[in-house]
């Protein structure tokens, strides 16, 4: 069975993505800070007869990351790592004016250095089994849009790595990902007090996400509503 490892999938879209692979047959190797939360989401996986080890963790921590790829080791390969964990930051969303140098550093470790760093670590098993890495952005790393000054850049920098990543790692297919508005934790905490449901369940994108995996086009950034859906 192939073995992925998802962070942030104890809730919204990550939760949606590790329920879908699970039945599709996957091995999961899943993370998240809240222990509850991650507990409720392996036991759904494991329900659904998937093979899961749920870590509890930052993904900012390195001996976390060790711990997720030590787990994918343990499982026997790793296929698939999904960069799913992020921060909106500060809510409301603050303008660059007023924007806290330190909660920024705190938004960059997050967005653009773990999952850089965990793709450090996953790179010797992901060429071993010519593997996808697939990193969740925003179409707030292309448009500006006032608040969203944070936020977006880290995404779009991780964008950029995606890029060069995609000229230096031909054995390794890497995707960024944008899944749209969803109806998500971190989309009400950037419109706090905002009536947000008429915004996608997470469910709703991931066959988008899925087709993606299954028609492994080359290396880029796709976004649902693209040609995958059609």
């Amino acid at each position: 069975m192939p073995v992925a490892i998802v962070t942030g999938a104890s809730r919204g879209f990550g939760r949606a993505l590790a329920v879908d692979l699970a039945k599709g047959g996957w091995t999961l190797v899943i993370d998240g800070r809240e222990s509850n939360a991650l507990e409720t989401v392996a036991q759904t996986l494991d329900d659904l007869g998937a093979l899961v080890d749920a870590i509890v963790g930052d993904v900012t921590d390195p001996e976390h990351r060790a711990a997720l790829i030590e787990a994918a080791k343990r499982r026997g390969s790793l296929d698939l790592l999904v960069n799913n964990a992020s921060t909106l930051g500060p809510s409301p969303l603050p303008k660059l004016e007023d924007y806290s140098l330190e909660e920024l550093r705190r938004v960059y470790e997050v967005n653009v250095f773990a999952p850089l760093a965990l793709i450090q670590d996953a790179l010797p098993l992901l060429r071993k089994s010519r593997g996808v890495v697939v990193s969740v952005t925003s179409d707030a790393s292309v448009e500006g849009y006032e608040g969203w000054g944070g936020y977006g850049s880290s995404k779009a920098a991780l964008d950029q790595l995606h890029r060069v990543l995609a000229v230096e790692e031909l054995d390794v297919d890497t995707y960024v990902f944008d899944p749209g508005d969803m109806r998500t934790d971190m989309h009400q905490a950037a419109f706090p007090g905002e009536d947000i449901s008429d915004r996608p369940e997470p469910e709703s994108v991931v066959p988008t996400l899925r087709r993606l995996l299954e028609l492994r086009p080359a290396s880029g950034r796709f976004r649902s509503g693209d040609w995958l859906e059609q």
